[in-house]
């Protein structure tokens, strides 16, 4: 047409404009420049307001926000098309603040007033701004213009506005007032309701819309299976699959996504034989998110192999794959496979994210490798993964790799810190008996007005117990409920025991225990048979074993100890008593094994073990070291 007599006009450039973000890429990009260029020579073709708002609209889909901000801050003209491109692009790639920052100029410049698309657009971005004044004004402006209430597609947007927000009262009350609602109402307030876990309403809402001879489609059924897995319903979850397959939903769309749905909730349902016979029946129709699910599945159930086996296998990988992969490793303590995998993950190309580093984090524990977990905590800066979550786990493994000093400062420079992060810093000042600092950290949170929760008050008075402060956790457990309305668990309840045992307060801590509200475990039997140990009481140790023996009579731990305490007062008879126990039981005590990072490299020792090659010198030191400790006691 160019290279002919016919000049193209303004419905030529406008219907030739929406083709080039089709072509996807710099290409399609490159042809709406060439196309804007052409117009810029006509100035006829510019002057319309029509060729103006496809150029527009062609810009924001291939995402040159500077052009298309320049062109419409320059436009002559602007209709009602041209401020629900600018804001409606905006919103559709999460330019939230922008899309706010357009609506408000257009609410002061337009005087004919925003229609249901302008409406469209910006009520999405309320709830992501946490801006529920701006989704309230527009409801009112809604309600006073009845063209506006009666279209269910605004109606439906503000049910959305409300469900987001929290609203889910006003969201249920939009509902019910609205007479010509569609599937799309139905659907939205189910996943309302069954994100907020509102059982009773989820339900009666389910049978309200079969009553009213609405048909379900995918999105229904994928609401209903999300929601009965994570309350873990296998019969609710089989029933949906039924009606599924009954229907023909699940085999009319050629994305697996009401499928990949069902998978990951079998798996969620422990019921891996249903999950992987979905699997084995999608064949071609598997995606990425398929395997992903399928991985994440076999891995809640320890079966790595089958899991690898999978990752093997495909062909496309995102990177949920391969952070699924690297924390399989980790926890699987196979710290050298999952340092292998994460520098495999960065060769494909793949930038690691917050979860990629979440993953990797157990491993410089294990390993105790403070070089290794400097790289991460270097990445993260690089990357500008400004994660409170993250923050404290860095806290957290920079505790367990004796680098007290690193935690800390990582913790004073984080300018907004959460319960997490309160959590790491004082666990950090626990493992290294810290307590008075670790008690500093704590009541500065609680100046702060954060409210404790059950993990931070164990972990504190696991401080207390550790330095020996009885009087301060003493005060921490009672305030508990006094104070802080926490019910005290077990755990709590363990935790003060071994601060009193520790203490030395043998006889307060038994009594402790006798006036527990619940039956104490072998957690708490052992920890007392621990200190029975340490403060020599040969007596107690005897009541406080019988009763272990009676909870939990397998574990050798608890043998060597009452072992070890008989001996100790030259009570043979109850030692060779204890070992008769243990044969009987075939209880034997498990290899003991630590490891060390010197210059990068990691050195394995093993009881009985003399195969280091540094042993001589290793030994050597140590008879050195020997002598000179008993030198300073003679």
């Amino acid at each position: 047409m160019l290279s002919g007599s016919a000049l193209p006009n303004y419905a030529t450039i406008a219907n030739i404009l929406p083709i080039c973000p089709s072509l996807g890429g710099i290409d399609g990009y490159h042809l709406g420049r060439q196309i804007h260029c052409y117009v810029l020579r006509r100035a006829e073709l510019l002057s319309e307001v029509t060729v103006t708002n496809a150029l527009l609209s062609c810009y924001l889909r291939v995402g040159n926000f500077e052009g298309a901000e320049t062109l419409f801050r320059n436009m002559k003209s602007k209709d009602l098309v041209s401020w629900n491109s600018i804001i409606s692009g905006y919103a559709a790639n999460g330019e939230w603040l922008k899309t706010l920052e357009f609506f408000r100029e257009f609410t002061k410049e337009e005087m004919s007033g925003p229609d249901s698309v302008t409406l469209m657009s910006i009520l999405p971005a309320c709830p992501q701004l946490n801006n529920v004044l701006i989704g309230k004004q527009i409801h009112g402006y809604v309600v006073r213009h009845g063209f506006l209430h009666q279209d269910i597609s605004v109606i439906n947007a503000l049910i959305s506005f409300y469900a987001k927000c929290g609203h889910i009262k006003e969201a249920c009350h939009i509902f019910l007032l609205t007479f010509n609602r569609d599937l799309i109402s139905w659907n939205t307030l189910l996943d309302a309701l069954a994100e907020n876990q509102l059982h009773d309403e989820f339900i009666n809402l389910l049978k309200g819309m079969f009553r009213e001879g609405m048909e379900a489609d995918s999105i229904t059924l994928l609401a209903v299976v999300r929601y009965f897995a994570n309350i873990s319903r296998m019969d609710k979850v089989k029933e949906a699959h039924g009606f599924s397959v009954r229907s023909g939903i699940l085999l009319s769309y050629t994305e697996p996504t009401l499928a990949n749905a069902l998978l990951d909730a079998y798996a969620k349902c422990c019921n891996l034989n249903y999950a992987n016979r979905i699997f084995e029946n999608l064949s071609g129709s598997k995606n990425v998110i398929t395997c992903n699910s399928m991985i994440s599945g076999f891995l809640n159930y320890g079966l790595h192999e089958d899991a690898h086996g999978i990752f093997k296998r495909m062909t496309q990988r995102d990177l949920t794959t391969w952070n699924l992969m690297v924390r399989a490793y980790a926890e699987n303590d196979c710290p050298d496979q999952a340092v292998s995998l994460f520098t495999e993950l960065q060769h494909h190309k793949m930038r690691p994210d917050a979860m990629s580093i979440l993953s990797l984090l157990p491993v410089c524990a294990q390993m105790a490798s403070s070089n290794l977990l400097k790289q991460c905590h270097a990445y993260v800066i690089r990357a500008f993964l400004d994660d409170v979550y993250l923050i404290g786990a860095l806290i957290d493994v920079y505790s367990k790799c004796a680098s007290l000093g690193y935690a800390y400062k990582l913790f004073q420079s984080s300018p907004v810190k959460d319960l997490v992060m309160f959590t790491a810093m004082v666990g950090g000042y626990a493992m290294h008996g810290m307590g008075e600092e670790a008690l500093g950290i704590y009541y500065h949170m609680l100046e702060l007005d954060f409210k404790p929760d059950h993990v931070i008050i164990t972990t504190v008075l696991s401080a207390c117990s550790h330095a020996g402060l009885v009087d301060e956790g003493l005060k921490i457990f009672d305030s508990m409920e006094k104070t802080q309305q926490i019910k005290p668990s077990m755990e709590h309840y363990a935790c003060m025991v071994d601060l009193l045992a520790r203490g030395g307060r043998i006889k307060d801590a038994f009594s402790f225990v006798m006036r527990m509200p619940f039956q104490a475990n072998a957690d708490i039997w052992g920890t007392l048979l621990g200190a029975c140990k340490i403060h020599q009481e040969v007596d107690m140790g005897c009541a406080v074993a019988d009763r272990l023996f009676q909870v939990n009579a397998n574990d050798i731990g608890n043998y060597i100890v009452m072992s070890n305490l008989y001996a100790a007062n030259a009570r043979w008879d109850g030692v060779l008593e204890i070992r008769r126990s243990m044969k009987m039981r075939d209880l034997k005590k498990p290899v003991g094994c630590s490891w060390i990072e010197v210059e990068r490299k990691k050195s394995v020792f093993a009881a009985g073990d003399y195969s280091h090659p540094q042993r001589r010198l290793i030994y050597e030191t140590l008879r050195v070291l020997d002598e000179q400790i008993k030198e300073k006691y003679e």
